[in-house]
């Protein structure tokens, strides 16, 4: 049984034995990992709870239904405060309505822009197929009023 173990010019071996350094690595990596303590505490968070109640039955207007934000960035429902979830729910529920209520939105100018874009973003999502700004007659007829001299 002859085995060849390279040349035999006496050149020394140019190859590493990685063996025994995958060794001391493995026994590194295990008394690294029983050294590591157990997590035994936990961070207690008040998570939010869904609003299962039903709406009212007078919630929801077959015709048009206003919602509006208040410069206090109060959601309101036909002029009931709500909260965004509930939105939610009630233009999955105008949705369903044959035929489909007109929405109508007014936020208040000085409400906080999140809060607009945040309901509008619910109303999107709910895929609302009439809906309209409030307020965007007073602009219909803005350059007709006054024209600035050439």
């Amino acid at each position: 049984m002859a085995m060849s173990g390279g040349n035999d010019d006496g050149e020394p071996m140019m190859e590493m034995n990685t063996t025994p350094l995958i060794d001391v690595l493995l026994v590194l990596l295990i008394m690294f990992i029983i050294t590591i303590p157990v997590q035994t505490h936990a961070i207690k968070i008040d998570l939010p709870v869904a609003d299962d109640t039903p709406p009212p039955p007078d919630a929801i207007d077959p015709v048009k239904n206003r919602l509006g934000i208040t410069a206090t960035n109060q959601i309101l429902w036909n002029d009931s405060p709500v909260s965004l979830n509930r939105v939610r729910t009630y233009l999955d529920q105008t949705k369903s309505m044959v035929p489909e209520p007109e929405l109508q939105f007014q936020p208040d100018p000085l409400a906080a822009y999140l809060t607009v874009d945040r309901t509008l973003a619910v109303i999107k999502k709910s895929g609302v197929t009439k809906f309209g700004f409030v307020g965007n007659e007073q602009y219909g007829s803005f350059n007709k009023a006054k024209r600035l001299p050439n």
